[in-house]
């Protein structure tokens, strides 16, 4: 009789344990979603009638922080001097109209808050601001019509779907389609610069576009492309420890003209956010194909990231081989997308639990105030302490809508793994 009192309380004292430890882990997921909430309803009332989309906030830096990062001499930026943004301006939100490559992400952010809160409001913003894009199918001169109309339109369609999605998708994907030279055995990316063919690892990630568009369409020329570009910047763009260039321009026959790292420390550093790009890219090639070469790439990808990120808190520095000190900026926007492949990758291997973790402390601790917003604070974006490209002085420690945007899917990816 004893022995079953012992049995029955420690059985008591494990439920409750069990309670507490799910209560936790409600709280911190339940604020972020509340926070999150609450500041794109804000920036939805905010910027109603512009017709224009929450990009970031206008930054400035200094000639020595650049010279710190970049690690060159300090005369090097002198013609940084003045550049910076003009004081009124500084701190406040930067929009950006339809054609910019991130008019995608603050749609695509109010589409996952909605699916995650079932808030109706927040689906009749995401339907506002999705509409607005629609001259987008229109448009040619771009490789990011992925992350544009997928981010958009996509999760639309996904989440409230009719034939007019599918059909501004499939137009869109067309246009991306055009891009792609079977001779290079890639998609173009920039229509600018000194290149012969420039293809950046972000491209990887507009990849997903064209194997919806094989789906919607059944028609597999998007889907070949996508694999032969996959294929192609494997070969090109990966150094032996799997990290990577972020730009690979080719010569017309298909050889390599140059490899060149245009938002990272030098060409032979990690761009924190380049690695992301490319670790999440072949996680959707994967998805869609079931190739193996393409799981390999992407565990191959998630084992460098996790020796080469060296913060405590697994936000990374914004380029992996920038040395490292209290004034290197951070690049949250790395860390989301990273958390949010790290926890599709956990589905897909044996040894998921690692993974797993790794995206769980990612995720608590942008889910802390060092990164989450207060309300009503940080221009109504959800998360702080971004970078965008410090080469070119740009947006350095500053909000960005694409890390709220993989901020958001991480936690719904997360949220459903632990149910």
């Amino acid at each position: 009789m004893k022995k079953e009192c012992i049995l029955a309380i420690s059985f008591a004292i494990g439920m409750v344990s069990c309670k507490n430890n799910a209560s936790q882990q409600e709280a911190w997921t339940d604020n972020a979603l509340d926070v999150a909430s609450y500041q794109l309803k804000l920036t939805a009332t905010e910027i109603a009638d512009s017709a224009q989309l929450p990009r970031s906030t206008w930054t400035g830096c200094t000639v020595e922080l650049l010279a710190s990062q970049l690690e060159r001499d300090v005369n090097t930026f002198k013609d940084r001097s003045g550049k910076n943004p003009p004081a009124e301006k500084l701190g406040k939100r930067r929009l950006c109209d339809i054609y910019d490559w991130t008019s995608g992400f603050f749609p695509g952010s109010l589409w996952y808050l909605y699916e995650m809160t079932g808030d109706t409001e927040l689906k009749e913003q995401a339907i506002k601001f999705t509409n607005l894009l629609n001259p987008v199918r229109y448009y040619k001169d771009t490789h990011d019509l992925g992350f544009m109309v997928n981010c958009s339109y996509g999760n639309a369609l996904r989440l409230s779907p009719n034939d007019t999605l599918k059909s501004v998708l499939v137009e869109t994907a067309e246009n991306l389609y055009h891009r792609f030279n079977p001779q290079i055995g890639c998609i173009r990316s920039w229509d600018f610069g000194t290149w012969n063919f420039p293809v950046i690892i972000d491209n990887m990630m507009n990849l997903e576009l064209l194997f919806k568009a094989s789906q919607l369409t059944g028609d597999n020329k998007y889907r070949d492309a996508a694999i032969t570009h996959a294929l192609t910047t494997m070969k090109h763009h990966f150094r032996p420890d799997y990290t990577s260039f972020h730009v690979v321009s080719y010569n017309d026959d298909g050889t390599v003209e140059r490899q060149e790292t245009n938002q990272g420390k030098n060409d032979a550093s990690a761009w924190a956010r380049g690695q992301g790009w490319g670790f999440y890219g072949y996680l959707i090639c994967y998805r869609e194909t079931k190739d193996p070469r393409f799981l390999q790439q992407a565990v191959n990808i998630a084992d460098m990231i996790m020796k080469r990120i060296t913060t405590e808190d697994c936000i990374p520095y914004w380029d992996f081989d920038a040395p490292a000190g209290k004034d290197t900026p951070r690049d949250a926007s790395a860390g989301c997308i990273i958390a949010s492949a790290m926890l599709e990758l956990s589905t897909m291997v044996p040894d998921g639990q690692k993974y797993f973790d790794y995206a769980e402390k990612q995720l608590k601790s942008l889910s802390t105030p060092d990164y989450l917003a207060a309300k009503g604070e940080n221009e109504g974006f959800i998360l702080k302490h971004s970078t965008g490209s410090l080469p070119h002085a740009s947006e350095i420690d500053t909000p960005l809508n694409y890390a709220d945007y993989y901020y958001l899917e991480a936690l719904k990816r997360y949220s459903d793994l632990k149910k």
